[in-house]
């Protein structure tokens, strides 16, 4: 897992963003490798010649904007070393030659890099500041010294380095002497780097790079050269470099010798329509049971993650993009996390529902568990909540992995099992996702933690839940639009934009064909908070007035499972439900899951919202950053 920190200024911080890591125990072969590095380093970050030229050419707007495509040509010209290795200096003499876990990197010298570099350096002289003249200069010497100092042509460096008998055994191979190497030069601690403040939130981010950075050649970049292995002398200081692990050595081992086994996808079918449409289940007045909502508890996160945070903690990998842009593309303005583990947000929801409820251990036939980030799988989290509530026993204790979805197929099923036992079933959905998202830019923007549980209980009288319908599957592209763990981001939860939106469209569709048939007047739509400009666009093509959808995910984020209820317990506390009201609130996502539940609602059922403080690192006031915060960052 990926959690956020809290630095001593207030700030979130997310380290899996900052430091380049990747775990090569789920990297199969070196393609998988090559496809990761392309897209995280290669496919935004110019040459140092283009830099050059775009300097040349009056490209460059801002100093800013020159500063970023330094920073990001400097991660590329680090690719490797930063995700595989790690850095040691060693007099030539005491280099060993022989084993199979020191490396060298062979170096070819960077053509002109002395005018590349000049001009570069001139045309940052006559650039406007963006934001602050003062710390621009100052990221602009670290960062220069980094660039101008690189002696290599970074295009075609490999991945998997040279031994030292390789090398001796290459003619001509050449790599880094340090000349006077002092093992106290300044490195930048975890601390250092996670602490650094900045008003601007696009600067702090770029701070950080520049430290990152600075710290992959803890030297004085100035005394070192290039130099042909065959002309060492024993007291030349050479970089070694060992694997940072023992999977990454177990990877390049594996390559070297040729044992890796090739991945081979299995080809999905075709998808085909069923043989007739699933009907919606309608709980009518000669029904069985008519269930009951006796109560409504939520739990959002007790950290609040601004799209301002998502920017300061922007990876070398991503895109530009403003917190305003995030705003304008997602509908999101902020999300809330969680320090707590999922399953105990989940407990604090369902105790807090039960007491709403009034309603004793001793009364809950079933427990259901809807997550799609749920990490306990021995035991479940429903017998595991069962467990912490003190029910001896239940008729049914199980989770739903149902995604977005998780609202309709937990009610869903909590009506099915009513029938069955007729007693209250406690429905509880939690999701954490900010551990989990690590460098995905669509999830860092879109995703929140939260919890909520729902008790719903057979009545004699007015029923609350009037229709149910689920769905899923539909083409490959669709069932995996939201992918997690996904090996080749990391295991990071990954989104593919355009596939979630088609199935967002056809199951809107298909909705919407069923809401007519039904013949309900509906007094508000509550969906799944996915994608408050996405849902917009895809109603309005329905004919759905966006002033008659309730959306609160400008506040909380994506909350998955959690969303509906989340955002049906807001629109109560919001007002915009201020008396009994139908309710349609459908859901869809990942696995390519929908459907949705028509239900009423009263205010009395919503219990008040479950809050904490934040019970980790200092406290959340707003940071005061100045030059003085800066240069302690940088310890100047």
């Amino acid at each position: 897992m990926k959690p956020f920190r809290m630095n001593k200024h207030g700030k979130l911080v997310f380290p899996s963003s900052i430091f380049t890591e990747l775990d090569f125990s789920i990297i199969t072969d070196l393609d998988q490798l090559k496809a990761i590095i392309r897209r995280d380093f290669e496919v935004k970050a110019p040459t140092g010649t283009e830099i050059a030229e775009r300097a040349a050419a009056g490209s460059y707007a801002t100093r800013y904007d020159l500063l970023r495509d330094i920073g990001l040509h400097l991660f590329w010209a680090n690719r490797y070393a930063l995700v595989m290795y790690q850095k040691q200096p060693m007099r030539w003499r005491d280099v060993p030659r022989n084993r199979d876990d020191v490396f060298v990197p062979l170096l070819q010298p960077w053509e002109g890099r002395a005018a590349k570099t000049a001009t570069v350096r001139e045309a940052y002289t006559k650039l406007p500041e963006k934001w602050n003249a003062t710390a621009e200069d100052e990221l602009f010497a670290l960062l220069f010294d980094c660039f101008s100092n690189k002696l290599y042509h970074a295009t075609s460096l490999p991945p998997i380095k040279a031994t030292i008998a390789e090398a001796l055994a290459t003619a001509g191979s050449m790599t880094t002497t340090l000349g006077n190497y002092d093992p106290d030069h300044q490195r930048y601690s975890v601390d250092d780097i996670l602490d650094v403040s900045d008003e601007q939130a696009e600067l702090e981010a770029l701070r950080r790079w520049s430290m990152v950075l600075h710290n992959q050649q803890p030297w004085d970049r100035s005394q070192a050269r290039l130099k042909p292995l065959a002309e060492m002398q024993d007291d030349d200081i050479v970089v070694l470099f060992y694997p940072k692990n023992r999977h990454v050595l177990e990877f390049i081992n594996r390559e070297k010798k040729g044992t890796t086994v090739a991945r081979q996808a299995p080809t999905p079918d075709p998808a085909v329509e069923p043989v007739r449409p699933y009907p919606p289940t309608v709980i009518g007045d000669n029904s069985p049971i008519q269930p009951k909502i006796e109560a409504l508890a939520v739990r959002k996160g007790e950290v609040t993650c601004s799209n301002e945070d998502v920017v300061r903690n922007s990876p070398s990998s991503w895109s530009p993009m403003s917190a305003k842009e995030i705003a304008d593309k997602t509908g999101i303005e902020r999300r809330r996390y969680t320090a707590e583990p999922l399953e105990n947000i989940a407990l604090e929801a369902a105790r807090a529902a039960l007491k709403h409820a009034g309603r004793g251990a001793e009364e809950i036939g079933a427990v259901l568990f809807c997550s799609c980030t749920s990490s306990r799988l021995i035991p479940s989290t429903a017998t595991w909540l069962s467990g912490q509530l003190g029910i001896l026993q239940t008729h049914c204790s199980a989770d739903i992995v149902a995604a977005c979805a998780g609202f309709p197929y937990g009610v869903a099923e909590a009506v099915r099992l009513l029938g069955e036992i007729e007693r209250p079933v406690l429905l509880v959905m939690a999701e954490k996702f900010s551990d989990k998202i690590g460098n995905a830019r669509p999830s860092r923007m879109i995703f929140g933690d939260g919890a909520a549980a729902v008790v719903i209980a057979p009545s004699d009288g007015e029923r609350d839940i009037h229709v149910v319908q689920t769905y899923a599957s539909g083409p490959a592209s669709q069932v995996n639009s939201i992918i997690w763990p996904n090996h080749d981001f990391d295991n990071d939860i990954t989104v593919y934009g355009p596939e979630v939106k088609a199935l967002v469209k056809r199951y809107l569709n298909q909705m919407m064909g069923e809401l007519t048939d039904l013949g309900l007047e509906i007094d508000i739509i509550v969906p799944h908070q996915a994608n408050k400009t996405m849902i917009i666009e895809i109603a309005e093509q329905q004919g759905i007035d966006a002033k008659d959808i309730y959306f609160n995910i400008s506040e909380v984020g994506n909350a998955s499972a959690a969303s509906i209820p989340i955002a049906l317990a807001d629109a109560v506390f919001d007002g915009a439900i201020n008396k009994r009201s139908l309710v349609f609130a459908p859901g869809f996502g990942a696995g390519a899951v929908g459907g949705y539940v028509i239900l009423s609602l009263e205010p009395e059922m919503v219990a008040p919202e479950v809050t904490k403080a934040l019970a980790m690192g200092p406290s959340l006031t707003k940071a005061h950053s100045s030059i003085e915060d800066i240069k302690e960052a940088f310890n100047t």
